[in-house]
């Protein structure tokens, strides 16, 4: 299972990316979408939308079932990845690249460490 170094992950599979000083990346992890299956459909939350750690922000539907996103970090969306409306695949096939859903303006980077790191992560999956 792909778990890279550099990323942080929330126990319900949302990865996330506090590389940039402006926001921060988000998605699922490979662990989650292997078990989702295909994606078909992504609701997103809106640009704008101020979140809180641990709420549900979005839906991801499968073909296998239908699931929350939860916010991995409070802060708000800055920007969604609106090619995932129309085409849903690069979840499934490159979750850590194409696949991001959103970028959050953090409204604490402490809350990022808060998280678990790659090897954390890894043993909770394995």
């Amino acid at each position: 299972m792909n778990v890279p170094d550099h990323l942080y992950f929330s126990d319900s599979h949302e990865w996330v990316d506090p590389s940039s000083p402006e926001s921060a990346t988000v998605g699922i992890s490979d662990h989650a979408q292997a078990e989702l299956t295909d994606v078909v459909y992504l609701e997103l939350p809106e640009v704008g939308r101020v979140i809180s750690k641990g709420e549900a922000i979005a839906v991801i539907e499968s073909v296998k079932a239908a699931n929350d996103i939860y916010a991995p970090v409070s802060g708000e969306i800055v920007e969604v990845n609106e090619a995932l409306a129309e085409a849903p695949e690069p979840v499934n096939e490159d979750p850590y690249g194409g696949g991001w859903m959103f970028k959050v303006k953090l409204a604490d980077s402490a809350e990022v460490e808060g998280l678990m790191n790659a090897t954390a992560y890894r043993d909770t999956i394995s």
